[in-house]
């Protein structure tokens, strides 16, 4: 009995990655892999499916329940961005400052456009949307193996913004404050010291990958390219100041009254009203802006909310009692196994909002009782979310691919090693550090 529970979560887990990889979109994957898991772990299937308690659908729609303001919200403020101009803006503001005549000046720009947005509220699949157009010019201009392309996008959308520096309004920073009672700001000198390991591995790497490539003598290449690819735009754009006043009001929003409960939709809100009013002149018709940005919403949503159902299922079966069992038995401090199952849920998932929804739910309070501060464990959930977020059946990779025309085999390394190396050195760090602080 327990070796077919084991092989029927490795099956399950295998038959994820295998049918998101094979394009069956997650919402469609997620049950069919669950049922695996039912089936081989001699579960009841209406009662894990329907059931009032742990069941798929207590998972997708208690995770819907407490987050779907804001993935809405997020979406809807990431969409004022993009169709005013404003993203596009503060891009060109940045690349006139760093300037474009060298590759490394060009990938450190584009990751400090990619950092500004995400710490602003920009949603991965904007900044991606906004940085294509901009980046394979200056690719091509500078004749940069467009291969390269994942290293400063995830540098600074996906690593310090994603999970450490104190008040990042991600979804994966907010949904521990729902179980935790803690802040955006937990444990800042963990986050800081976090996001100073994964930004100087990062920039370490990005200026190892340059050279070599430079080396090897690799020239601007990308399959399908076309100049089609290319979206040129004359339209008038928002000034910087203007274009920064509503993530700026974001933050501002986030650090004065981070003790206050739903901050971030508080937050969101009037970052949303400042660009409604801010952006009027660029926005001939605001219901289209408010649309787009409420469709862009449900999709995500939903992807994510299945990942948590999937693991919902996953987590209430024997064989994964058994795998988090061992894991538990390691010798040493609790947050070593709380960083483990949370990295191996989100290997699982290919999402880190997916597993810190799972161990929110179903790990932290028992490591609560435990005595271990909510900040600590806040800081160290988060980060340990992304510590293997990079996977095939990741619907974020599955997005860039699509969009920058990289196939996986030629691009998913540098965006493993930059998010997936990133984040295992910083849980090292902050691990050693909370020793010593807490």
């Amino acid at each position: 009995m327990d070796i077919l529970a084991l092989l029927g979560v490795i099956l399950a887990i295998s038959a994820i990655i295998y049918l998101t990889t094979k394009n069956l979109h997650v919402v469609l994957a997620a049950p069919l892999a669950s049922l695996v898991v039912i089936l081989t772990n001699q579960m009841d299937i209406l009662d894990s499916l329907l059931g009032k308690e742990q069941s798929y659908m207590v998972g997708l729609t208690g995770f819907l329940i407490n987050n779907f303001a804001i993935f809405l919200l997020g979406s809807i403020l990431a969409s004022y961005m993009e169709k005013s101009g404003a993203s596009q803006s503060i891009a060109q503001a940045i690349l006139k400052l760093v300037g474009k005549d060298k590759p490394f000046s060009v990938l450190l720009a584009i990751t400090i456009v990619a950092s500004i947005l995400t710490y602003g509220g920009v949603s991965i699949f904007v900044v991606i949307f906004t940085l294509l157009p901009l980046s394979r010019p200056l690719f091509k201009e500078l004749n940069i193996n467009w291969e390269l392309f994942p290293i400063p996008v995830f540098l600074g959308a996906s690593t310090y913004t994603l999970t450490a520096l104190p008040a990042t309004p991600s979804i994966q920073n907010a949904i521990p404050t729902k179980v935790l009672g803690t802040s955006l700001t937990a444990a800042p000198v963990l986050g800081i010291l976090a996001s100073l390991t994964m930004l100087v591995f990062g920039l370490c790497y990005m200026s190892y990958a340059l050279k070599k490539s430079l080396k090897k003598g690799e020239t601007y290449m990308e399959t399908g390219d076309s100049e089609s690819d290319i979206s040129e735009s004359n339209q008038q754009l928002p000034s910087l100041f203007v274009s920064c006043l509503p993530l700026l009001g974001l933050l501002a929003t986030i650090f004065v009254f981070s003790k206050m409960p739903n901050i971030l939709v508080v937050g969101l809100t009037i970052s949303i009203l400042l660009s409604a009013l801010l952006f009027k002149p660029f926005l001939p018709n605001q219901k289209e802006v408010l649309n787009a940005g409420t469709t862009a919403s449900i999709i995500p949503a939903f992807a994510t909310s299945s990942t948590v159902a999937f693991g919902a299922v996953l987590t209430a079966s024997t064989g994964f009692s058994l795998i988090q069992a061992a894991i538990r038995s390691i010798p040493g401090s609790p947050l070593i196994s709380l960083s483990l199952s949370t990295a191996l849920l989100s290997g699982i998932l290919g999402s880190a909002s997916g597993a810190i929804g799972i161990v929110s739910a179903n790990f932290l309070p028992s490591y609560l009782e435990m005595g271990i501060q909510p900040e600590l464990l806040h800081r160290v959930t988060v980060i340990a979310s992304a510590a293997l977020t990079v996977v095939p059946q990741s619907g974020v990779m599955i997005t860039f691919h699509n969009l920058s025309k990289l196939s996986m085999k030629r691009a998913l390394k540098h965006s493993f090693i930059i998010v997936n190396g990133g984040h295992i050195l910083a849980l090292i760090v902050i691990l050693l550090a909370a020793h010593f602080l807490y």
